[in-house]
């Protein structure tokens, strides 16, 4: 089984997906969740994984500078050795002490096409270029915002929506079905 470390920041949509995922579906005898980490002690999600049995860790980043913050975060990661992390909600910038650590495997998931909108509120920018179709992208993370290779993405249809949380709705829909298909594709070849 490969191990993954799941990183949040707030509700863990992803997450949950991605656990269920792990325990009931495609990614059962493929990935095991060793941890699920935030760096928000309030994070929602965090809850949903204790009630899972996946062990959680947070440490509060706020005030911390992020090369700091991430050689926390790499010691804190040190027991529970995890072959992969996968960044599901996590709203922080990851050092290059953190990506260096863990080259090609730091994997994130983008509610936008990274080629067109990088950064926060990918579906808040499709929402106001009142866009006929927008993408979600899965990527490898580098030392760039939203910059990485492209793993594979997958079209969210926008025809007809008419407020934004629509468009999340919409959008969150593909994101949990194409991270986990992602996911298996990338620790089968592991």
């Amino acid at each position: 089984m490969i191990k993954i470390a799941l990183f949040i920041s707030g509700r863990g949509s992803n997450m949950k997906a991605i656990l269920e995922q792990c325990k009931n579906g495609i990614l059962s005898d493929i990935a095991k969740p060793v941890l699920v980490f935030s760096n928000k002690k309030d994070a929602v999600g965090l809850d949903y994984a204790t009630m899972h049995e996946i062990p959680t860790i947070s440490v509060e980043s706020k005030g911390l500078k992020r090369k700091d913050f991430d050689q926390k975060v790499l010691a804190l990661l040190e027991p529970y050795n995890p072959d992969y992390i996968v960044l599901a909600g996590y709203m922080r910038i990851l050092s290059p002490i953190l990506i260096q650590a863990y080259p090609k495997r730091i994997i994130n998931i983008h509610p936008a096409d990274t080629h067109l909108h990088q950064g926060l509120d990918g579906y808040k920018w499709a929402f106001e270029k009142k866009l006929p179709k927008t993408k979600v992208t899965v990527h490898y993370v580098d030392e760039g915002l939203d910059t990485g290779s492209i793993i594979e993405q997958a079209e969210v249809d926008l025809t007809g929506v008419k407020t934004l949380e629509e468009i999340e709705s919409r959008g969150l829909k593909v994101e949990h079905q194409l991270y986990s298909q992602v996911l298996k594709k990338i620790l089968i070849q592991s």
